[in-house]
């Protein structure tokens, strides 16, 4: 009798550590998921941190689907150009529909208004956005009259005088074409048009004096070394 309870005892507890051996096959079964689990999350980091497509890791972005951290939106793709000047063009639009039509009763007066209006959004919106979109090569700089990196007081002020200068230059070429041309008058599309070739007109002016003065200091500079 104690010889079959004694073995009863040992099979117990051989069925005990087999159980146990078991769960400990389990368990490590399962640490091993986890870190092949997370040594894939890490690579697929290291991966996307250097621009590198790793088709093992595709797991919710589609398995033909590649993934790029550098790929260019369908704007980075527009030269800067046509972007600058649509910009410009579109604002002075608008400048033109709500501030200068409704006050065409006075011409001058809705003229300086309206220059006032354009300095106002080209020192508050337009200027912004350009220092928004812009790279470290600051290309949008050539198309600013003031392309200083700050907004103050002084900017505004330069700004509304400036477009005033324009405004009035704008309605000096609408007079004439309105007189000589079957041109009807000002509306938003041909103000834009006409305040945006002032305006580059004028940046082109300034860009063209900036540089020959470059120019001509970098003489003197090696003037001096060479002496």
């Amino acid at each position: 009798m104690a010889k079959k309870k004694k073995k009863i005892q040992e099979t117990t507890i051989e069925d005990y550590y087999d159980l146990k051996t078991d769960k400990v096959d389990e368990l490590v079964a399962a640490l091993k998921d986890e870190s092949t689990t997370l040594q894939d999350d890490i690579n697929f980091a290291m991966n996307a941190s250097m621009g590198v497509d790793d088709p093992a890791n595709r797991t919710k972005r589609g398995k033909d689907k590649k993934f790029d951290p550098y790929r260019t939106d369908f704007l980075g793709k527009i030269p800067t150009w046509i972007k600058a000047l649509f910009i410009k063009w579109w604002f002075a639009g608008v400048v033109c529909y709500f501030v200068l039509m409704p006050f065409m009763n006075d011409p001058l007066d809705a003229t300086f208004l309206a220059g006032a209006a354009m300095g106002l959004v080209t020192d508050i919106l337009v200027n912004p956005l350009f220092r928004f979109m812009e790279s470290d090569s600051k290309e949008y700089n050539a198309y600013m009259m003031f392309p200083f990196p700050f907004k103050a007081a002084w900017t505004l002020f330069a700004n509304i005088v400036y477009y005033c200068l324009v405004g009035y230059l704008v309605s000096v070429i609408v007079t004439v074409f309105v007189a000589y041309t079957p041109y009807s008058g000002t509306e938003p599309l041909s103000f834009g048009l006409f305040a945006l070739a002032v305006d580059m007109a004028f940046i082109g002016i300034k860009d063209g004096v900036v540089a020959l003065v470059r120019h001509i200091k970098n003489k003197k500079k090696e003037k001096a070394l060479n002496v």
